[in-house]
């Protein structure tokens, strides 16, 4: 189409010439121009309220490329570029990422395992490499401490438990919820840091009776542990962040409300092709 070359070309030339060249009014090309951009901004406009509808449903936590995503999945045809341009133009922003502090007591007498995982953070199959920590979330109460279980094949919380201190229960605790809900083989690896509850002999011992290899970070390197830390940050990015618990039973109830309703059954994870560690599982013939 004639205007449309205009269009695109008036940015080295002047429309006039263009106009002249090409024979055709410039009333004529700047009315055409102006439905055109009328028609945009309403695609624009129309396009806004999905980008909307999906960045609430995701809790206000989706960035573009989840947004995106999500919107394909609608049958919405439109570019990465594009949801950028509208959320950046419209501030519709997740939650900003902050510094993660870790805190392990690695000063103890129990011995220490390999790091027999080594950073190899994929699995072949459910319940062969599973990855453990402690994090810690500040209510008007006091500290609540959360341990977690998550397998590395879905990245699915397998297990998890909050409790108001970092006695040895908090992640035996998370470990039975763990064992009982996935009944693993012989074959499980199962990696943490070298903290004094997960070296401990009753946990090593629940290790040990059910044939699981203990793997264990080195000292000071979180990047040994990276996934379940990625996911520390990404819970207090996306929720704890966002929030002041009055209380540690506040605190409770949104954890877990955060982990096995949105992350676990519908936030879209990068890792898996965004879908969610559920879909992901039931996929791969697992039932959820």
């Amino acid at each position: 189409m004639i205007y449309e070359f205009i269009r695109v070309e008036k940015a080295l030339f002047p429309v006039s010439v263009l106009c002249q060249v090409l024979r055709v009014s410039r009333s004529g090309f700047y009315s055409w121009h102006r439905g055109d951009r009328s028609r945009r901004e309403l695609s624009d406009r129309r396009l806004l309220v999905e980008i909307k509808s999906v960045f609430e449903t995701s809790r206000r936590t989706y960035g573009s490329p989840r947004v995106h995503d999500e919107l394909q999945k609608r049958g919405l045809r439109c570019s990465l570029a594009r949801v950028e341009r509208l959320m950046r133009e419209h501030r519709i922003t997740p939650p900003t990422k902050r510094k993660f502090r870790k805190t392990t007591d690695s000063d103890h007498p129990h011995a220490i395992a390999p790091n027999l995982l080594d950073r190899d953070f994929t699995s072949p199959s459910p319940n062969r490499r599973w990855s453990t920590d402690i994090t810690y979330i500040w209510t008007n109460e006091g500290w609540l401490y959360l341990a977690i279980v998550m397998d590395l094949f879905s990245r699915r919380i397998v297990g998890w438990s909050m409790r108001n201190t970092l006695a040895r229960p908090l992640v035996l605790s998370a470990l039975s919820m763990a064992l009982g809900q996935r009944n693993p083989d012989s074959e499980l690896l199962h990696h943490s840091d070298r903290g004094s509850q997960y070296a401990s002999d009753d946990y090593q011992e629940e290790l040990r009776r059910r044939k699981i290899t203990c793997s264990m970070s080195r000292r000071g390197n979180c990047w040994d542990n990276a996934v379940v830390e990625s996911f520390f940050s990404t819970l207090k990015r996306e929720l704890v962040h966002r929030h002041r618990f009055q209380t540690r039973q506040e605190a409770v109830q949104a954890i877990f409300d955060y982990v096995e309703v949105f992350y676990n059954r519908q936030r879209s994870h990068s890792h898996l092709g965004y879908l969610s560690p559920v879909e992901f599982e039931r996929r791969a013939g697992m039932a959820a």
